[in-house]
C-alpha cells in the first residue's frame, strides 16, 4: 500500500484473491466500517484497474485498487475563533457566507484556520489549553478554497443525514456565478460529461470515460468582448466540476491557475490583466443555495450577491474593452 494525500493504493496479493472488494478495503483501512466503505466504493471513488467495481467486486491477484477517501465525518482538531459571516442560522442548521481562501475542511498538512474549526468554535464545543475535541462538525458539501458564497452546515447528526441525502437525490438547487475566458457564442447549454482524477497529475480532475456522470448547465448572464459572464447551476458535485467542465468547452475560469492553461497571462489589455493578476483567487461565487428544510419541509432559498472582488473586476474589464 502506497499512503498520498490523494489516494490510498493496494496490489492484490495472493492470499487476498477472492475476497469482496468492500470487506478487503475494511480490512485495509483502518477506523472505516464496511457499510462507510460501501457508499465510497458506490460514488465510484474507488477503482480497480482504473475503472469503477462493485462492492461484490471479487478481487483477483495482481490487481492494482485504489481509494479516494472523503475526510472522514469525526475529525481531532481545535476549534478556532475565526469570523463567520452566518447568512441565516436555526437550531438544525446555519448557512454561511464563505470567503474566498478559506479552506473547508481540515485535511493533509492543514489542521487549522478553517471553515470546520470556525463553526466547531460557533458551536461551542469545549475545549482548553492545547486539547482537541472530537466532533462531528456538520459541513454537508464542500467549495473548493479560492471559491466564496454559500454553503450550509448541520448542527446535529439527524440534520446532516437528512441534508446529505438532498444532495445525493439531487433535489439542491445550487447556482453559481462564474466569469470565463473567450466569447460564448450560445445563450445556454449543458455540459454531460464524467469527470475522473487526472491519473498523470493528482492534484487535478479531468474529463474521462472511466470518471463520475457530471453535469453543468450554464446561461449567459452578460457578454464582454474577451469574456463572458454565466450563471451556472450544477445537478452534480464532482471535485473542481465547474471548472473542469468550463476548460473542458475551452472557456476556461478567469484567474484559475490549473485549468486556464494561462489564459490569464495572454489577456492583450494591460490593466485587465493586472486585476486579474491581482485577484489572486479565481472567479467562481456561489450565488444561490435552496433546500428543503428538515423540520418544517418548506423550501427555503438563499442568495449573496458578487464579493467586492470580483464586482471589482466587472467594472475595470467593462472600463477597459
Amino acid at each position: 500500500m502506497v499512503n498520498d494525500p490523494d489516494a490510498l493504493r493496494f496490489t492484490v496479493q495472493v492470499e487476498d484473491a477472492g475476497k469482496r472488494l468492500d470487506a478487503f478495503l475494511a480490512e485495509q483501512i483502518a477506523g472505516w466500517s464496511r457499510s462507510r466503505l460501501q457508499s465510497v466504493i458506490a460514488d465510484s471513488d474507488v477503482t480497480v484497474d482504473g475503472k469503477p467495481a462493485k462492492a461484490s467486486h471479487k478481487i483477483r491477484t495482481g490487481e492494482e485498487i485504489e481509494v479516494e477517501l472523503p475526510p472522514p465525518p469525526d475529525t481531532t482538531f481545535q476549534p478556532e475563533n475565526l469570523p463567520l459571516d452566518i447568512v441565516y442560522e436555526d437550531e438544525y442548521l446555519a448557512v454561511i457566507n464563505k470567503p474566498a481562501g478559506m479552506v473547508v475542511h481540515p485535511g493533509a498538512g492543514l489542521s487549522g484556520g478553517t471553515l470546520a474549526n470556525a463553526i466547531a468554535y460557533h458551536l461551542g464545543l469545549a475545549f482548553s489549553g492545547s486539547d482537541s475535541v472530537r466532533h462531528r462538525v456538520g459541513i454537508v458539501h464542500r467549495l473548493d478554497k479560492d471559491t466564496s458564497g454559500l454553503i450550509v452546515v448541520a448542527k446535529d447528526e439527524a440534520t446532516h443525514d437528512w441534508l446529505s441525502a438532498q444532495f445525493r437525490m439531487r433535489r439542491v438547487e445550487k447556482n453559481y456565478v462564474s466569469l470565463v475566458h473567450g466569447a460564448v457564442r450560445e445563450a445556454a447549454g449543458e455540459i454531460d460529461r464524467p469527470i475522473a482524477r487526472d491519473r498523470r497529475n493528482r492534484t487535478r480532475m479531468t474529463v474521462s470515460v472511466q470518471g463520475r456522470r457530471a453535469i453543468t448547465r450554464w446561461r449567459v448572464r452578460r457578454r464582454f468582448n474577451k469574456f463572458t459572464l454565466l450563471d451556472i447551476n450544477i445537478k452534480t458535485g464532482r471535485t473542481h466540476q465547474i471548472r473542469v467542465h468550463l476548460a473542458s468547452i475551452h472557456h476556461p475560469v478567469v484567474g484559475d491557475p490549473v485549468y486556464n492553461e494561462g489564459r490569464d497571462k495572454t489577456i492583450a489589455n494591460p490593466e485587465i490583466r493586472k486585476a486579474v493578476e491581482r485577484l489572486g483567487r479565481f472567479f467562481l461565487h456561489s450565488a444561490h443555495l435552496g433546500f428543503r428544510h428538515p423540520q418544517t419541509q418548506k423550501f427555503i432559498e438563499f442568495s449573496m450577491p458578487l464579493p467586492t472582488e470580483l464586482a471589482s473586476l466587472l467594472e475595470i474589464i467593462e472600463c477597459n474593452e
